[in-house]
């Protein structure tokens, strides 16, 4: 709960001195927020070393969330999906990099499971126009199962539409859920 309350202060807070936030999930599906990662396991999801607008405040996930922003606004409205939502997901999910791989076997920018992929016609879950294409059907699919209830489709987006229905459509009480609801709301929010 404390590293979620500092991720949430990291994201929201314009400091000049705010150090790179790194995130790993165990087998059991507890995630972990750390600036001092332990091992190589830990994913960087957030890059902030310089003051919020300086041109090269976030050298890796700046260049790659400017790199795909056209293909994200593209594909955000060919779907009618909040392109700002897709971007909070992107960056929760793989921090804009597309040759991420989860450790549960996700793979490319929005983090596209196999089962995912083949559901939503993605061939090669490393092409980003594929990834961001399916991932972003997934999304709207979720948004109209839930009745745009973004918090539940959030949680589907991570958990699978079938935990949130099994716990009677809510947010299911598995942590790495839970701070991942409040990551992406907080980045899409801000």
């Amino acid at each position: 709960m404390r590293m979620t309350v500092i991720l949430l202060l990291t994201l929201l807070i314009p400091n000049k001195v705010l150090a790179d936030i790194y995130k790993f999930v165990d087998a059991t599906g507890r995630t972990y927020y750390t600036d001092a990662p332990k091992h190589s396991l830990y994913k960087r999801i957030v890059i902030r070393t310089r003051p919020i607008g300086y041109s090269k405040a976030l050298p890796f996930m700046g260049t790659n969330k400017k790199r795909f922003a056209e293909l994200i606004e593209q594909v955000a409205s060919r779907h009618q999906v909040d392109a700002k939502l897709v971007h909070a997901v992107i960056q929760a999910e793989s921090a804009y990099d597309a040759s991420a791989i989860s450790t549960a076997g996700a793979v490319g920018l929005m983090q596209l499971m196999p089962d995912t992929a083949r559901r939503y016609g993605v061939t090669n879950r490393n092409d980003p126009i594929q990834n961001v294409n399916g991932g972003t059907r997934y999304l709207k699919d979720l948004l109209r199962m839930f009745g745009s209830r973004l918090h539940l489709a959030v949680a589907a987006y991570n958990a699978g539409e079938n935990a949130v229905i099994r716990y009677n459509n809510s947010i299911p009480p598995y942590p790495e859920t839970q701070n991942y609801v409040k990551t992406v709301l907080a980045l899409y929010n801000r």
